[in-house]
């Protein structure tokens, strides 16, 4: 079961490169927030009918969730239309690793403080190595 978890992981890691480029391009088409527009009105839909024979949840406790919990969004916007931006600037490769590094250190971080709901672990010296190597592979192909 975790394999397949870990294959799906590196899965939509692999998607995200490829959406990247794609909206990169798009941005250039229809211009860099109308990008980003058009990827979050097309995903609302295609979730909302998804979620119409799917869903589980409720949707009207969103109201009642906590406030920091419904940053999420927020976030996702900021990170795509980023992308989108610097894509076109850098290339695929760069943005995606430049991601990449950002996640590791922040997810480290997220981890050994135990925030957002996480148990806490402490930092160990190979999770630090790998960040210090992907910071490194940062570097290289920048």
């Amino acid at each position: 079961m975790k394999l397949m978890i870990y294959a799906a992981a590196l899965f939509a890691g692999m998607s995200l490169s490829i959406e990247g480029a794609i909206y990169g391009e798009l941005g250039k088409s229809i211009g860099k927030l109308e990008s980003s527009f058009y990827n979050f009105f097309v995903g609302t839909i295609i979730l909302a009918v998804v979620l119409l024979f799917f869903g589980k949840g409720s949707l009207s406790h969103t109201f009642k969730a906590p406030k920091w919990q419904l940053t999420g969004g927020l976030l996702g916007i900021f990170y795509l239309t980023i992308l989108i931006v610097s894509i076109p600037l850098v290339g695929v490769g760069l943005s995606m690793i430049s991601v990449i590094v950002g996640q590791m250190i922040m997810s480290i971080v997220i981890e050994h403080k135990g925030w957002l709901g996480s148990s806490p672990s402490k930092i160990q010296k190979e999770k630090a190595a790998a960040v210090v190597l992907m910071a490194a592979s940062l570097f290289l192909i920048f």
